[in-house]
């Protein structure tokens, strides 16, 4: 049975959108040599600027693409309470007196997480 989708690309979409997939087939990541020139194509893409309905429809398609392959290749550990609370404040400059004034948080709370002796509850 042959279904018939109601997504299609006409005209300069189509076109713009076919010149990438001949440029850069579509296709599952198979090595981090592959997803280097993967990563190629998507950063001259965004380097564009703006794209049309065919480049972003192919670049949304790349990028799960890649997603794919590092969710099971280069997956990230979740960070600790304690490592997300430091990357936030030291983005922001700000201290744990700075931090427990504005939240109302004791500063011993907040040195308890930064120790990893506490977590925040969820």
């Amino acid at each position: 049975m042959v279904t018939k989708t109601q997504f299609r690309l006409k005209g300069k979409n189509r076109d713009s959108y076919m010149e990438r997939v001949l440029d850069f087939p579509l296709a599952s990541i198979k090595s981090d040599e592959h997803l280097a020139e993967a990563l190629r194509v998507i950063d001259g893409l965004l380097t564009r600027g703006t794209l049309d309905e065919g480049e972003e429809t192919y670049l949304d398609a790349l990028s799960d693409l890649v997603g794919s392959w590092e969710d099971e290749h280069h997956a990230i550990e979740p960070a600790s309470d304690a490592d997300m609370l430091r990357h936030l404040m030291e983005g922001k400059g700000v201290t744990q007196m700075q931090l427990s004034r504005d939240t109302g948080l004791p500063k011993s709370t907040i040195s308890e997480v930064l120790a990893g002796k506490k977590a925040f509850s969820r």
